[in-house]
């Protein structure tokens, strides 16, 4: 990480996911061979802190990108950072594909169920019922659609290694979700195809919360959703428990 004082908001599962990134990459010995991409969204903010080799993308575009830097470079160690309204609303096709073609890269992806910077708008992954600004009244299936659960979707596609589910809002997720992301460029250093974390997050701003309240709404709304645990190991889909 950089010196650089966080600047998201108290509370937010942005600062860990951040930390455990680079704390596996110091440990990996790899920082000085890896490059990051981030998008529009509060993970715009990435290269202000990790410090490493960074670059910015177009709204949903990271993956694309992230391609043509793996491409370019395939000795390197590349990853997206990304919110949910970035990689499954505008990005959904880049995402899909560069999944499909199991491009050697690391997607991490942060799901905190609504658009958190840009006004608390109803992202892919908002749950029915839910509030945002853009559906005051909550999310109504019959109009709006279901939550998609990208991690579940991307697991289907060929070219994903790796797709798990985590969460930083207390110890042992942490050490959960560092252990998945040390995987994650462990199979980049194998060139095994496309690793995919998923971190279910809090956004106790959008979500007009405490930070305390929004983790547990978070346990009791979104898990049930989005369950946490491993989806696709080495290349062969976990049997559903």
């Amino acid at each position: 990480m950089t010196d650089n004082a966080l600047t998201y908001c108290p509370g937010c599962g942005h600062g860990t996911a951040h930390n455990i990134t680079m704390e596996v990459l110091e440990e990996l010995g790899i920082g000085d061979e890896t490059i990051g991409v981030a998008p529009v969204g509060c993970s715009v903010f990435a290269y202000d802190f990790m410090n490493v080799d960074m670059t910015q993308a177009p709204h949903g575009r990271a993956p694309a990108v992230a391609t043509g830097i793996s491409r370019t470079w395939p000795d390197k160690y590349v990853f997206t950072y990304q919110g949910d309204g970035d990689l499954a609303a505008i990005g959904t096709a880049e995402t899909i594909h560069a999944c499909n073609r199991g491009e050697n890269i690391v997607i991490i992806f942060v799901n905190n169920g609504i658009y958190g910077m840009t006004g608390g708008q109803m992202a892919p992954t908002t749950l029915e019922g839910m509030r945002t600004s853009t559906s005051p009244y909550g999310r109504e299936i019959e109009s709006m659609g279901s939550p998609i659960k990208m991690s579940e979707l991307v697991a289907q596609l060929p070219g994903t290694y790796f797709v798990t589910r985590q969460s930083v809002h207390t110890h042992k997720n942490v050490r959960k979700a560092k252990k998945a992301i040390k995987k994650a460029f462990e199979n980049t250093r194998l060139r095994k195809g496309l690793s995919f974390i998923e971190i279910v997050s809090n956004c106790n701003s959008g979500w007009k919360m405490t930070p305390n309240e929004s983790n547990e709404w978070m346990e009791e709304n979104m898990f049930p959703m989005f369950p946490l645990g491993d989806i696709k190991v080495n290349g062969k889909l976990k049997q559903a428990s």
